[in-house]
């Protein structure tokens, strides 16, 4: 007999954790990383741009670099706006 995937009955693990596994969990840390994620996002951005100020040359990681350093400054910016506007309407 052979046993399809498709007749299988999801385990209990399987339906609180998803096909995923480990990776699909809410990850909670701790509220000093927590409030202090949004300034590492935006300070690493600007470290990779200052980076990029020092390569004398192009070089092929510069796009990387610069791409790099926009996606960072962008997402902790738009991590602390939403952070402030959600504390502004629960206060």
């Amino acid at each position: 007999m052979h046993d399809s995937a498709a007749g299988k009955a999801a385990s209990p693990e399987e339906v609180r954790y998803g096909r995923a596994g480990l990776i699909s969990q809410k990850i909670w840390l701790p509220k000093l990383i927590y409030n202090a994620l949004p300034w590492f996002y935006i300070c690493s951005g600007l470290a990779a741009f200052l980076a990029t100020l020092y390569i004398n040359e192009w070089f092929w990681v510069l796009p990387h670099y610069v791409l790099f350093s926009l996606v960072c400054i962008h997402l902790g910016l738009l991590v602390y706006r939403r952070r402030r506007r959600h504390s502004g309407e629960q206060a």
